[in-house]
């Protein structure tokens, strides 16, 4: 579908991959309802990128605002389900409220929003949703159990939806994102990558989403190409790649991340 003249609600759009989003999708012509927690962050994007661009702040970790969100933006042409909330480190580091809280956000609420706003897309027979998962929504690595239980669950929720919308003018689209400097939670845990793990913007994150939406490409990655031949060589052989992992220093660095990360769980 084209972005011009539609309508898209946009989760996480406070952060700075969700800035990111909301310039491209105002580039496209969009018109945009910016969500996340921080309603002074949201209004300061609202009057850059103009547009009639409009402040729906929610916290996605309540049950009773994501409804209220979904039901505020019912008549949307596009979802792209962005927020997120770390969730590096050992489980058993996590209070039984922050798995909870990640759960919410990461997965509950994208299911939550998808579920009230389809109907009315499949009825008008135009529509398109995109959902912001990670490279760990392909491949669990060291540290990642509980953000890649919620980024593999992206992964499954949208492959069964696009198959229940076939033939419906309902696109579907997951971006895998790897790491991205600038912004996002990898960036926010203030850690400096080895020089060998490549990195991408958040606005080529932006124009991956606005190229899934516009193509209804299924599935599309963001990282360079060793990133993305490493998660390759991990689905089809995951010990060997494991332990070439923890011989290149994995376990360090994800403990540095998930140290980092800590303060916004």
């Amino acid at each position: 579908m084209q972005l011009g003249g539609s309508t898209a609600l946009l989760t996480g759009a406070s952060g700075g991959i969700g800035r990111a989003i909301a310039r491209a999708l105002r580039a496209g012509g969009a018109r945009i309802l910016l969500s996340g927690r921080r309603a002074e962050l949201l209004e300061e994007l609202r009057e850059e990128i103009g547009g009639g661009a409009e402040v729906l702040p929610a916290d996605l970790a309540r049950a009773s605002e994501t409804a209220a969100l979904g039901e505020r933006a019912r008549e949307v042409d596009v979802l792209v389900a962005n927020a997120a909330l770390p969730a590096g480190g050992r489980l058993e580091d996590f209070s039984a409220e922050e798995i909870d809280r990640v759960l919410d956000v990461n997965l509950r609420a994208p299911v939550q929003l998808t579920r009230v706003l389809v109907p009315g897309m499949a009825e008008r027979g135009r529509g398109h949703l995109v959902f912001v998962s990670s490279l760990q929504g392909k491949v669990a690595t060291v540290r990642s159990s509980l953000y890649s239980a919620t980024k593999f669950g992206l992964r499954g929720f949208a492959s069964g939806l696009r198959e229940d919308l076939h033939r419906s003018g309902v696109g579907v689209t997951v971006v895998f994102p790897g790491f991205v400097s600038g912004a996002g939670l990898y960036a926010d845990a203030g850690v400096e990558l080895p020089r060998w793990v490549g990195t991408r913007t958040p606005e080529q994150v932006a124009a991956a989403v606005v190229r899934g939406i516009e193509t209804g490409k299924a599935e599309i990655d963001v990282a360079p190409l060793g990133l993305r031949v490493g998660t390759l060589l991990a689905t089809v052989a995951p010990l060997p790649t494991a332990r070439v992992q923890r011989l290149l220093g994995s376990e360090r660095l994800a403990d540095a991340i998930a140290r980092g990360q800590r303060p916004k769980r």
